[in-house]
């Protein structure tokens, strides 16, 4: 029994949209050419993987099988990389943001280096508008921002648009009284999410005061788990022990995730790009 790269791929985009046209735009197929790669698994598996209803969503047998996908994807890209760019070679500078670097990326860092034993990987994490700078004044070869592509950088990339969402701890939602200033938790300036916040709370005319400031990702989770105050944090990286609040508080302007790249001829950066952008898909993150 043999899975067909394509076929995975198809059930996969379909898994993560909900939709059979959303996978043919990511897979570059027809819908009808989606639903018969996925027909065709099924008939391979022998089951059904996928609930055909005015949603489409995955059967039992489709979630255990969505993991083994994954994993099998994941694996083919590795290989071809390992092998067909085995022979690159040279030092990454990279910056990112040190909340991305803790939830998402350092399995990916690592699988990189095992990849790519011949590029050295030196790696950074800072504030955004810290990397910003630092990325002009030549201090990094590519770098991971919590905002918009600047117009004059040539090879930057828009990755995806993040939402943001207000939380705290239960015993602290149930206790916050509207007629005393917000506690909150954030990090120093200069911080995306601390902007984004605070203009908000400023325009909706919110009491605030800040109770406890941290750079570090697990500095704020640790302040706001123990009740100490509310936090912004990106929807994908809500711990499931904290309680979401946005409905009581005013909307948070989204923040878009970019890439900046000094040069678009060097290899092993542009294979390092791909090779985040590929984890960072495999993390249900849509760009």
């Amino acid at each position: 029994m043999m899975f067909d790269h394509l076929a995975l791929q198809c059930f996969l985009s379909v898994a993560e949209t909900g939709s059979f046209t959303k996978a043919g735009e990511r897979v570059g197929r027809t819908q009808s050419a989606v639903s018969q790669q996925i027909s065709k698994l099924e008939e391979t598996l022998g089951v059904s993987l996928l609930k055909r209803e005015k949603t489409v969503s995955l059967t039992t047998e489709g979630e255990i099988f969505f993991n083994y996908a994954q994993r099998i994807v994941s694996l083919h890209y590795e290989v071809i990389s390992r092998f067909k760019e085995h022979h690159l070679k040279g030092e990454i500078r990279f910056g990112v943001p040190e909340d991305f670097a803790t939830f998402f990326l350092a399995d990916v860092l690592a699988d990189f280096s095992r990849v790519h034993p011949g590029i050295l990987l030196n790696v950074e994490c800072d504030l955004t508008l810290t990397l910003l700078e630092r990325f002009k004044n030549g201090e990094f070869d590519i770098v991971l921002t919590k905002m918009a592509c600047p117009k004059d950088f040539p090879y930057g990339v828009n990755l995806f648009t993040e939402s943001l969402e207000w939380v705290c701890n239960q015993n602290l939602k149930d206790t916050l009284d509207k007629e005393q200033p917000l506690p909150l938790v954030l990090s120093p300036q200069p911080c995306i999410y601390r902007t984004r916040s605070l203009q908000a709370l400023e325009t909706a005319e919110f009491k605030w005061r800040i109770v406890y400031t941290s750079s570090s990702y697990a500095g704020t989770l640790a302040a706001v788990k123990a009740g100490l105050g509310v936090t912004v944090l990106p929807k994908n990286m809500i711990p499931k022990n904290l309680t979401y609040i946005s409905n009581l508080l005013p909307k948070l302007e989204k923040v878009h995730i970019s890439f900046l790249k000094k040069s678009e001829k060097n290899n092993s950066i542009n294979s390092f790009e791909k090779f985040v952008l590929k984890k960072l898909d495999d993390f249900h993150i849509s760009y």
